[in-house]
């Protein structure tokens, strides 16, 4: 019950968040952008899955009072019920005695499988058999009766810090052939001026562009399995590539952060040539002394690319110190509920990973591991993005990740290949002053 209660909540969280989504574009009337949408498509994967998981608790509470039924039909009466408590074995054999003729495993496999009434009716009369004879007796003294249960459909994954940022850059589906992108960019543009007089020459500068070109890279990984763990096992496949899924999200998103461009890497915000740079350097840092800064990675992108940004891009670490800071009144600088706040530079939960609801200095933030903490001379700085959205272009290929099974590579050790892959392309550079990256001293690990 404890678990249902959290996948439920759990789903009920995921619902809030569509909610969310759906509620922003309508406050200010216009449809779901691409990044929403597809944002909207993953959360309702989660909840389907989240519905399927919730859906088998059901189920088997359904079969356990199904159970219960089954023996309290065995004493349907109280007479009989007193006198099944009085059995003992020398009354009469037991259901799954030496001679009853009758297995444990194959009624266990019937009535869970096939759902056989007569199977789950001696199950039953067993349980309540062990109930009168063997009540103070531990399972220790049933090794070979007591089923251990294996859940495989709550089996975990390994926690990974996923792909935020890369989720909310532009996507656009990778070209259906070559390994580069190109695209042109205006490096000087055509002018324009007050003509002197009439029938006078207006002003003529010839326009130039340079070729912006990308290259498409490959993520990947893989993991050899025996046959017979896959023939033999239960969703061992569907746990491997689910695992393979997470690893390669995670070092996509990585490679939009910090990818450098060589030895098949992306090439990432940190890399990105001509952004704007903001430094924040203080021996003893405060969060009121951070957001000027903030201001100013703001204003460069203004003033730069002649457009606003509308996401910043932080570790968790960074989002919870300045939810963590107050005033000489001890009043929340970061007001964890978005009612009327004053007195405060942002607001939002105090909880999430992502794109949790959380915006400073007016601009939403996502919260993303990747961001690196081993920064500066101390080894111990991150760093804050600030990032216009419709700048970042990440192409990716379609139904990525895809995932190969290979039989016979190593069919001579009855070993199978599972290789999951998918390509991409990071277009971060069309318009450097869309980055603005805060780092420096002052963002060094914070004491809370």
């Amino acid at each position: 019950m404890d678990l249902l209660d959290k996948l439920v909540e759990k789903r009920a969280d995921t619902g809030d968040a569509m909610t969310q989504i759906c509620d922003a574009a309508a406050a200010e009337e216009r449809d779901l952008t691409d990044t929403e949408d597809e944002n909207l498509k993953a959360l309702r994967e989660d909840a389907d899955r989240l519905d399927i998981r919730c859906q088998e608790l059901r189920d088997v509470q359904l079969k356990n009072a199904a159970a219960a039924q089954l023996r309290a039909e065995v004493t349907s009466t109280p007479a009989e019920a007193e006198k099944a408590t009085q059995v003992r074995v020398g009354d009469e054999p037991l259901t799954y005695g030496e001679r009853s003729g009758t297995s444990f495993f194959r009624d266990l496999y019937a009535s869970q499988i096939h759902h056989d009434v007569s199977a789950q009716g001696r199950i039953a009369r067993h349980s309540s058999e062990m109930d009168v004879e063997y009540r103070d007796v531990g399972t220790g003294a049933f090794a070979g009766l007591v089923v251990p249960a294996y859940l495989v459909n709550l089996a975990s994954e390994l926690a990974r810090a996923g792909r935020p940022f890369a989720n909310l850059c532009t996507q656009l589906p990778l070209p259906s052939a070559g390994m580069t992108i190109n695209i042109s960019r205006v490096t000087t543009g055509s002018s324009a001026a007050i003509q002197a007089t009439e029938n006078s020459a207006v002003s003529e500068t010839d326009l130039d562009d340079t070729l912006l070109t990308v290259s498409i890279r490959t993520i990947a990984g893989q993991q050899d399995v025996s046959r017979q763990a896959l023939d033999r096992g239960t969703g061992i496949d569907a746990l491997i590539m689910a695992d393979l899924s997470g690893a390669i999200a995670t070092a996509l998103d990585a490679g939009c952060l910090y990818g450098d461009g060589t030895s098949g890497a992306l090439l990432g915000l940190n890399n990105i040539t001509g952004k704007n740079d903001v430094t924040y350097t203080d021996g003893s840092p405060t969060v009121a002394e951070l957001y000027p800064k903030l201001l100013d990675a703001i204003q460069q992108i203004n003033s730069n690319r002649f457009a606003g940004p509308n996401l910043l891009v932080m570790h968790p670490r960074r989002a919870a110190w300045m939810q963590s800071a107050v005033d000489g009144n001890d009043r929340p600088l970061v007001v964890p509920v978005a009612n009327v706040p004053q007195n405060t530079m942002g607001v939002g939960p105090t909880a999430g990973y992502g794109l949790n609801g959380l915006q400073v200095a007016g601009l939403p933030v996502v919260v993303d591991a990747n961001i690196s903490t081993t920064g500066g001379a101390s080894n111990t700085e991150d760093s804050i993005f600030v990032v216009r959205r419709e700048d970042m272009l990440l192409f990716e290929s379609a139904g990525a990740p895809s995932m190969v099974r290979m039989d016979q590579t190593l069919g001579g050790q009855l070993t199978v290949k599972i290789v999951a892959f998918q390509y991409a392309a990071a277009v971060f550079g069309r318009y450097p002053a869309s980055i603005s990256k805060v780092s420096g001293t002052g963002l060094i690990a914070p004491s809370f």
